[in-house]
């Protein structure tokens, strides 16, 4: 059956981009034209997953109220990219537990389906939107996996921000996974193949979760349940990014800094202008 269930996790604070997210979800600050959430979810709707939940938390109305259809607007020449056919659902994560709690809040909405999750705070750029998922998904099929996951190669110096995969021998395009860590340093790493925020699951993970117990941290990571799958005689793949897509990963002023000027430089009626005033700017520096 075709998957067409999606959970975006949008529970967290945000609190490496205050004080721009004391009253706003980080997932609603703009790059170039939109909201980050929007991108996701228009990454989602072009790969075919049209119901999608929203797991939030404290503060998160805005989430709601962005894809809410609203007459007030009436005839301003406003324009949407968010299609029509969309169903968006919600559900509050009363406390930060980690991704793996978040997940495990989708099980009733889910069924027995398999779903797609997507992180609220990170935008996949390249290519056409819908590719990675696309091909998370066919993969997932064609291999008969129970956890699908993309994985980006990052920087040596990377790798302790990120959940890290260890291939089963030497990973091309798609892998099976032998096992995953979170954010190992860098000479305990196995390889830099980081987990870029796309997942696809069978809804065995939810079963995987509650043999998972917490983490140090108190927080029960996703990791941790995909490597309990594993245990469990399932199979994990990984699907690596193209040469042409890149993830943006909003969890701080750095990167979004970066993200939105990248928006802005290619905005198809801006991005000239945007680009003139930054040559002059720099040359000024």
């Amino acid at each position: 059956m075709a998957i067409t269930k999606a959970i975006i996790p949008v529970a967290g604070l945000g609190t490496r981009l205050l004080p721009a997210t004391k009253s706003q979800p980080k997932e609603m600050l703009p790059i170039g034209r939109k909201p980050i959430v929007q991108y996701v979810v228009e990454e989602l709707a072009q790969a075919g997953l049209h119901n999608i939940l929203f797991v939030t938390g404290r503060k998160k109305r805005s989430i709601e109220d962005h894809f809410d259809f609203a007459p007030e607007l009436g005839e301003t020449g406003v324009e949407s990219d968010i299609p029509a056919n969309l169903s968006f659902f919600y559900i509050r994560q009363s406390h930060q537990n980690g991704l793996g709690d978040a997940i495990s809040y989708a099980e009733k909405f889910v069924g027995s389906d398999s779903f797609a999750v997507a992180l609220g705070d990170s935008v996949i750029r390249g290519g056409d939107n819908s590719s990675l998922l696309s091909r998370m998904m066919e993969f997932h099929e064609s291999e008969k996996a129970s956890a699908t996951v993309a994985f980006m190669e990052v920087g040596e110096e990377d790798v302790r921000k990120y959940g890290i995969a260890s291939p089963k021998g030497r990973p091309g395009a798609v892998f099976e996974v032998e096992t995953l860590i979170e954010k190992p340093q860098p000479q305990e790493s196995p390889s830099r193949l980081a987990i870029a925020a796309r997942y696809i699951f069978d809804p065995v993970i939810f079963e995987a979760l509650k043999r998972t117990p917490s983490g140090r941290k108190g927080e029960l990571e996703i990791t941790d349940a995909m490597n309990t799958l594993i245990k469990m005689g399932h199979k994990v793949i990984g699907v690596r990014l193209r040469s042409d897509e890149k993830r943006y990963d909003i969890g701080g002023f750095e990167t979004y800094f970066k993200a939105f000027l990248d928006f802005a430089l290619d905005d198809p009626e801006y991005g000239y202008m945007v680009r003139q005033y930054m040559r002059t700017r720099l040359h000024e520096v």
